[in-house]
C-alpha cells in the first residue's frame, strides 16, 4: 500500500505540473485545469488509501458540503465576478490549513512529543495560513464593494500596530516551540494573525488588488506546504509549493508593471475609489462623440487597437467588442487588443474575458509588445481602461501613479474612450488622457455603446 501510495503522489504531481503549463496561454488553460483538477483526484485518493486515515463519515460529510457549496458557486459566478471568488477560494485554502495546524496542535498535546521542526512548521502553516484567510476576506469585500474600495488606515497608528500583532503570534509561537503547553497561546496566535490579515488589506485600494490576490494566493501555498511538512504530507508539501512559488513569481511580476514594490504595497498607498469633491476638479475642455462618428473613424482606419479595462468586464461587453473586432477585419482593417498587466481587478482578467468571447491569442498584445505599435495606430479604442492609460504617470512627478508602466495610447493617432462618466479610476485621480486634444469621449454603457458602434458598421 506505500508504495502505491508512493506512485500514485508522483503521478499527481506530474499532473500537477503539466497542467500548469497549460495555463500560461487562453488556448490551453482549460485543458490545463481539467489536468491539474485529475492530479488533485488522485492526489486526494491517495491520501485516503494512508493506513489509519480517520472517521470516514467525517470525511464524507465534507467531501460532500463541499461539492454543495463549490460546484454551484463556481458555475453560478459572472465572469466579472471571477476576482473576488478567486480571492475567496484562495482564503478558504489558508483558512483550511489554519485550522488543520490548530487541531495538530490539540492532537498532539502541544507537540510535546513530536520533534522540534513540525512544531515550527505547524506554526508557521497556522500563522500564515489565518493571515491569508482573513486577508483574502477583505479583498473579498473590496471587490464585491461590500467594503469601500478605497484605503482604510489608522494612519500613524497602522504599522505600530502591524508590527505589535507580528510579534504578538511570533511570540506565542516562540513560547509554544519552547514547551509551553498552553491552548491559549495557539488562541492569540490565531487571533493576532486574523487581525493582522485583516489590518495589512484594509489599507490597501483597489488598483493594488491584482498584487494583493497574487500575494495571498502565495501565502496560501507556503502555509500548504508548511502543513504537509508537518504531517509528512508530500502531496501539500508539492502542490503548496507549486502555488507558492507561482504566487509568489506572479507577485513579483504584478509589483513590477506597477513599478511599485511589495513592501510599498503592503504598507499601503494608492488605489483608493474615492472620488474628486465635487467643484474641486479642473475644468478642462472634453470632446465628445457619438456611435456614429465612431463607427465612421474605425471603418476609415487601416490599424486600430482595443485597449480593455475593468469597464468592459462590468458591463460584460466582450462579445460584442469581439464581434466589432470581426467587421474591421472584414473590411480589411487591422485589430489588436493591448493587455495591460494589471488591467482589472486579478492578474490575467482581460485576457480570460477575451478568451472566453474566442478572440484570437494572436491578436493580444502584451504592454511591452503593443507600445511601440501605438504611433503607427490609427484609432486606439479605449473600453473602461483608466489609470493603466493615463499619461500623468509619466509626466506628473506628484501624481501617486508616477513611474507606472502605462499603455502609451496618447501617441496613436486618434483616441476614442468608452467610458460611463468622466469618473475617476482606482487611483482616484483624473486621467489627463481625457482631455487631450485627439481624445473622444463617447459616454454610455461600454456594452450599449460597442453594439451601437457594430451597427454602424454594419450600414456602412
Amino acid at each position: 500500500m506505500t508504495d502505491l501510495i508512493a506512485v500514485l503522489y508522483i503521478v499527481a504531481f506530474a499532473l500537477f505540473i503539466y497542467g500548469l503549463m497549460g495555463l500560461t496561454g487562453p488556448r490551453t488553460a482549460v485543458r490545463g485545469n481539467w489536468i491539474a483538477a485529475v492530479g488533485m483526484v488522485i492526489a486526494v485518493v491517495a491520501t485516503l488509501l494512508t493506513p489509519g486515515m480517520g472517521n470516514w463519515v467525517l470525511i464524507a460529510l465534507g467531501i460532500g458540503i463541499g461539492i454543495v457549496v463549490g460546484v454551484p458557486a463556481a458555475r453560478r459566478v459572472k465572469m466579472t465576478a471571477m476576482p473576488q471568488m478567486v480571492a475567496l477560494f484562495n482564503g478558504v485554502g489558508g483558512g483550511a490549513v489554519a485550522l488543520i495546524a490548530w487541531v495538530e496542535f490539540r492532537t498532539t498535546d502541544g507537540y510535546s512529543a513530536e520533534p522540534r521542526y513540525i512544531a515550527i512548521a505547524s506554526l508557521f502553516a497556522a500563522l500564515i495560513g489565518s493571515i491569508s484567510f482573513w486577508g483574502s476576506l477583505i479583498a473579498f469585500g473590496k471587490l464585491q464593494e461590500i467594503l469601500p474600495g478605497r484605503p482604510i488606515t489608522l494612519r500613524a497608528l497602522q504599522q505600530p500596530l502591524n508590527i505589535v500583532l507580528l510579534l504578538a503570534a511570533v511570540g506565542c509561537a516562540v513560547a509554544v516551540i519552547a514547551g509551553v503547553d498552553a491552548e491559549v497561546l495557539m488562541i492569540v496566535l490565531l487571533l493576532a494573525a486574523a487581525v493582522l490579515g485583516l489590518m495589512v488589506v484594509l489599507p490597501i485600494g483597489g488598483a493594488d488588488m491584482p498584487v494583493v490576490i497574487s500575494l495571498l494566493n502565495a501565502f496560501t501555498g507556503l502555509s500548504a506546504a508548511a502543513m504537509g511538512l508537518a504531517l509528512d504530507n508530500t502531496a501539500l508539501i508539492v502542490a503548496g509549493m507549486i502555488v507558492g512559488a507561482s504566487g509568489s513569481i506572479l507577485t513579483n511580476l504584478m509589483a513590477k508593471a506597477m513599478n511599485r514594490s511589495i513592501p510599498a504595497i503592503v504598507a499601503g498607498g494608492f488605489g483608493g475609489t474615492t472620488a474628486v469633491a465635487s467643484g474641486t476638479r479642473e475644468e478642462r475642455p472634453v470632446r465628445s462623440t457619438t456611435a456614429a462618428d465612431t463607427a465612421v473613424q474605425l471603418a476609415y482606419a487601416s490599424k486600430v487597437v482595443v485597449v480593455p479595462g475593468y469597464g468592459m468586464a462590468v458591463a460584460q461587453a466582450q462579445h460584442a467588442v469581439r464581434e466589432m473586432g470581426q467587421l474591421l477585419e472584414s473590411k480589411g482593417i487591422s485589430v489588436s487588443y493591448a493587455i495591460h498587466p494589471v488591467a482589472g481587478r486579478m492578474p490575467g482578467h482581460m485576457n480570460v474575458l477575451l478568451a472566453e468571447a474566442d478572440v484570437p491569442y494572436e491578436q493580444l498584445k502584451e504592454m511591452d509588445d503593443i507600445n511601440s505599435e501605438f504611433p503607427q495606430t490609427d484609432v486606439a479604442l479605449v473600453i473602461g481602461a483608466n489609470d493603466v492609460t493615463n499619461p500623468a504617470a509619466r509626466s506628473d512627478p506628484n501624481s501617486p501613479i508616477y513611474g507606472m508602466p502605462i499603455l502609451d495610447v496618447s501617441a496613436s493617432r486618434s483616441v476614442i474612450v468608452l467610458k460611463r462618466s468622466m469618473s475617476s479610476g482606482f487611483a482616484g485621480i483624473d486621467n489627463d488622457l481625457f482631455y487631450e486634444p485627439r481624445t473622444s469621449m463617447l459616454f454610455g454603457d461600454a456594452k450599449s455603446s460597442v453594439g451601437e458602434v457594430v451597427e454602424e458598421l454594419k450600414n456602412l
